[in-house]
């Protein structure tokens, strides 16, 4: 299963990444909006979305890239590894 995240801190990157790994999941972690952000999402399983610690801009293109492609979107407030851990349990659980 392959997850993109957008948004979080930056300091959580590596715990997000490891929480993933911990699930056998691919994952790529954006923080901040770069230059070809919306090329580098690609197609994923999964898009979580922390929406405390993003910009609506960065929201956009990421639902715009998603758009008609078989991904399953998941907003989330909080953005802690446990919301994460939560997210990715009921992802499995279903």
């Amino acid at each position: 299963m392959s997850v993109v995240i957008v948004g979080g801190h930056d300091r959580m990157v590596a715990q997000y990444k490891k929480i993933c790994k911990s699930y056998k999941c691919k994952v790529k972690v954006f923080t901040h909006m770069g230059a070809d952000f919306n090329k580098q999402i690609g197609c994923p399983d999964l898009l979580v979305l922390f929406t405390n610690t993003v910009s609506h801009k960065m929201v956009r293109c990421a639902l715009d890239e998603i758009d008609g492609k078989h991904t399953d979107v998941v907003r989330c407030h909080t953005s802690s590894g446990n919301a994460l851990t939560g997210i990715l349990e009921n992802c499995f659980a279903n």
